[in-house]
């Protein structure tokens, strides 16, 4: 195994990756050469400008050679890139890309918002480029360990995919299956998936992992955290095992060395920083309340200006706390895994948008939520140990922005809160925190909720893509009408009111046939049957059948 550790400078955390919007990115002062051995690039580049869509790039800007071009992609990917004003690589796109491009196999360690989607996705697309995928056999698989991942994952690599014809579908639970399947039987390259989803589909034979040339495992860790390291290793199991494998995850011990050392063969590393490292970017506090000020510290935190996420421990917790929030005026949405997919989908893309400003959920949604400008991640409850500290935490600080990092702690959770903290790494700010504390508006600018009870927050129901028709069944204002109220041909309506008047409710006619129902079926003696359905015969007519019985 080739171990390369690559220092990722602060200020280096800009650009294009797997949480990534940011419109440029500014180059990494470290390279890892396609075999591996790391050299020092020259200092930080200032990256060319890049127009919106539609526009023509200016021609310096045009003929200088992109950052991306270098480690070896191709000009589809990297005019595509160009359009979303990605043109420098971050540190770990540009360790990993060249490996995964000359066919090694791939371990890749990073914190949180390093860029790893990009790291893994561009040189997999750039591999299948040009390759149909034959019906419900794909030729890449992307592993994650939740659906809003999966999703996420998907929405960035998909627009990159489409100059090289790439055809991608996303398989996870909560989603229609039978799109899944219908998608599967017309081919596509590309199956970004969850371990449960994708068990299913190959069990009912709609998918088949033997023609996979690229396997990627993304949050490694996580998933063997859920529970999904015997499913993960059936996956792996099923692919060719000639094919590529690629693995990254925060942290390299328990299942995930097991996973490396059994399907990884002598896979280059790419450690960005260590395990345990905190993005410097960070400010941590920890707050001392009490019980009966903890749900008060948190309206106000709550309250504040700005997108803030906040995590509890348990799915009720979720949905108690989003109604303490709004009666006293503050709105929140709550996400959990006990939500359908389509709610799920729909209170994220709300909390993005900024219709609420306030996320409620618990440590099912740490890996998966991407949002921009998430400026503040308050623990209501302390996590439970310190790598998912660092994954709730991961929410904020991202892509070299600022971030605060707030955790609740009662007076019994003080010491294992000083442990995890401890083993993460990070030395919090410590305060004795009460309602209206002037530090508190300080450090996360709290204020004091309006106190007026609004409603708990839904999201609004989606719009029907298919427009209603002009007149017809359902076109205009008028309703259905009901069988009896058809008009006849001479005007009237069955019940025998002129057409457009109805009878009173007291003088409507009683619906149905009123007199006495005729009896149905023979009404005489019926005869007896014997066990053939035929008529019974007299006893003296009955011979005794019985086998080895003898005739008296």
């Amino acid at each position: 195994m080739t171990i390369i550790n690559t220092a990722m400078p602060a200020d280096a955390m800009t650009g294009a990756g797997h949480d990534q919007d940011a419109p440029t990115a500014r180059s990494a002062r470290a390279v890892s050469s396609p075999k591996g051995s790391a050299s020092t690039a020259p200092a930080e580049t200032r990256p060319q400008a890049v127009p919106a869509d539609g526009e023509s790039l200016p021609e310096s800007a045009a003929d200088a050679p992109a950052e991306f071009s270098l480690l070896g992609l191709p000009k589809p990917l990297i005019s595509a890139l160009a359009r979303q004003g990605i043109t420098s690589p971050f540190p770990i796109q540009r360790a990993t890309i060249p490996d995964i491009l000359s066919g090694r196999h791939v371990l890749g360690r990073g914190q949180t918002g390093s860029g790893k989607t990009l790291a893994f996705g561009l040189p997999t697309m750039a591999l299948l480029g040009g390759v149909k995928a034959a019906p419900r056999r794909p030729l890449a698989v992307i592993l994650v360990p939740t659906r809003e991942l999966a999703m996420q994952v998907t929405d960035a690599l998909e627009p990159l995919g489409r100059g090289l014809s790439l055809r991608m579908k996303t398989v996870v639970g909560g989603m229609s299956m039978g799109r899944q399947i219908e998608a599967l039987r017309r081919g596509v390259e590309i199956v970004v998936a969850t371990p449960g989803r994708l068990t299913d589909l190959i069990q009912q034979g709609e998918c088949s992992l033997q023609d996979v040339r690229v396997t990627v495992i993304d949050e490694a860790d996580h998933m063997c955290d859920l529970g999904f390291f015997p499913v993960v290793s059936a996956l792996l199991e099923r692919t060719p095992s000639d094919g590529q494998r690629l693995l990254f995850s925060a942290t390299l011990d328990g299942d995930v060395d097991k996973l490396v050392r059994r399907f990884l063969n002598d896979p280059v590393t790419h450690s960005l920083a260590p395990a345990t490292s905190p993005v410097e970017t960070m400010e941590h506090h920890v707050l001392q309340v009490t019980r009966d000020d903890k749900f008060a510290v948190t309206a106000e935190i709550a309250a504040r200006e700005g997108r803030t996420i906040m995590f509890v421990r348990t799915q009720h917790g979720v949905d108690r706390l989003v109604k303490q929030l709004a009666r006293v005026g503050v709105r929140a949405g709550g996400l959990h895994g006990g939500k359908r997919q389509n709610q799920r989908t729909r209170i994220l893309s709300e909390f993005r948008e900024g219709a609420i400003g306030v996320l409620v959920c618990t440590d099912v949604a740490a890996r998966g939520i991407h949002v921009d400008d998430v400026s503040l991640v308050l623990h209501v409850d302390p996590p439970m140990d310190h790598k998912s500290y660092l994954h709730r935490g991961g929410r904020t600080a991202r892509a070299g922005e600022r971030g605060t990092v707030m955790t609740l702690v009662l007076p019994n959770e003080r010491r294992s809160t000083e442990t995890m903290t401890r083993r993460a790494g990070v030395q919090p700010f410590r305060l004795k925190a009460t309602p209206g504390h002037p530090r508190l508006a300080e450090v996360a600018g709290a204020q004091r909720p309006s106190g007026v009870e609004i409603p708990v927050w839904e999201p609004a129901a989606p719009v029907a893509k298919r427009p209603r028709r002009e007149g017809g069944h359902g076109g205009g204002d008028r309703l259905p009408r009901r069988f009896h109220d058809r008009p006849r041909e001479d005007g009237h309506r069955r019940d025998g009111a002129p057409r457009g008047e109805r009878p009173a409710s007291g003088d409507r006619p009683a619906r149905g046939y009123q007199g006495e129902r005729p009896s149905r079926g023979y009404q005489g003696e019926r005869p007896a049957r014997d066990a053939r359905g035929g008529p019974r015969r007299p006893a003296s007519d009955r011979r005794d059948h019985t086998p080895g019985r003898a005739a008296r």
